[in-house]
């Protein structure tokens, strides 16, 4: 079902960026999606706009009580030059599940991948063609309302825009080291930690910098209770494969449900391989490693896709990871899904939505 939106070109195109493969997130189309709610009129004025400001009142509840969520996912320019986003409705399900922990109103999901696939179709041509490369889309939904006593908004603005990317770490491929903080935490049982919303990345800033003055890539982090149980790696989804058997923790309301990990679990699975959701504790890690049945681990998520682990530091000591560089695993997982998402191979999960040609 294609939904009516209304369209206004820009009149100042930017110039598109020829290379982006060692940046992220720094350059934007020249385009983006806008939609308002108003309690009594509901999701309303689909639109694609200019990229610009927008013109808030410094009352805006969001900007006070961080009534605000997010959302990222990827398309692709394939060999045959087709645009295709990957699991588009996984992530507008994701939105209408963050949406529903901070109090906002759900959209139709049917209008939330038509938003997607509308904006990247006005802006095909900044979808980037080099392996490693993608457009980046970014919906998001604020709290628009302007008032200062502490209460669910009334209204709301959601957008997408959109970035032409590349490698997320600066590592590319190649593993990245993590610092297991006790000092920190992500997210505790009854909070946000399974929602993609501001305050989760906020909470993280501090000890993402306390792991880079230590010379670490990013955080592995422990659950907010024990400080033993290993939830996420940085800003993904976390695996190990230890004594031939893979584990990820399971999702309980303080990991955000991963669509690459999802994408993960379920490729392994269609190969034979010993998955199983299941808690590991940062001493059977370490233990894991002096006995060397520690065979890899990785992190999975949209930015990066699957970033391999060579390294983790806990309480003073540095363990490598097997022998530090990317796993058989790890490589056939990224592999795989790069290959999917570019059209290079068959996609038997139906995952790919390609753009179709409207504007």
């Amino acid at each position: 079902m294609t939904h009516p939106i209304s369209i206004q070109l820009t009149s100042n195109f930017k110039p598109i960026p020829t290379d982006v493969k060692s940046s992220f997130g720094t350059a934007f189309t020249d385009h983006m999606f806008v939609m308002e709610y108003h309690e009594g009129q509901g999701w309303h004025d689909p639109r694609i706009v200019p990229y610009g400001n927008f013109d808030l009142s410094p009352a805006t509840s969001m900007l006070h009580y961080g009534q605000a969520i997010f959302d990222g996912l990827k398309g692709f320019r394939g060999d045959d030059g087709v645009v295709r986003l990957f699991r588009p409705e996984a992530h507008a399900a994701r939105v209408n599940r963050s949406a529903a922990q901070l109090c906002i109103p759900p959209m139709d999901p049917d209008m939330i991948v038509q938003s997607f696939l509308r904006l990247v179709d006005v802006d095909r041509a900044w979808v980037p063609s080099a392996r490693g490369t993608a457009i980046y889309l970014r919906p998001t939904i604020i709290a628009s309302e302007a008032f200062i006593s502490v209460r669910p908004a009334k209204s709301y603005l959601y957008f997408v825009i959109l970035s032409p990317v590349g490698a997320y770490y600066a590592e590319g491929n190649e593993p990245v080291s993590l610092l297991a903080t006790e000092e920190f935490t992500r997210a505790s049982p009854g909070g946000l930690g399974a929602a993609k919303t501001p305050a989760n990345y906020a909470a993280s800033l501090m000890a993402a910098e306390h792991a880079k003055k230590a010379g670490f890539t990013q955080v592995l982090w422990l659950d907010g209770v024990e400080r033993r149980w290993l939830e996420e790696v940085g800003t993904m989804n976390l695996m190990v494969k230890i004594g031939g058997q893979v584990r990820t923790p399971p999702l309980g309301g303080t990991i955000l449900a991963g669509v690459t990990r999802d994408s993960a679990l379920t490729l392994m699975r269609d190969w034979g391989l010993d998955v199983v959701e299941k808690p590991i504790s940062i001493e059977e890690l370490v233990a894991s490693v002096r006995d060397g049945t520690l065979e890899e681990m990785w992190g999975t998520g949209t930015a990066a896709v699957v970033s391999p682990v060579g390294m983790v530091g806990y309480r003073g000591e540095r363990f490598q990871v097997a022998d530090g560089r990317a796993g058989k695993v790890t490589e056939r997982l990224y592999e795989a899904i790069t290959s999917i998402q570019y059209g290079a191979a068959p996609d038997p999960h139906g995952w790919l939505a390609p753009v179709p040609l409207l504007n």
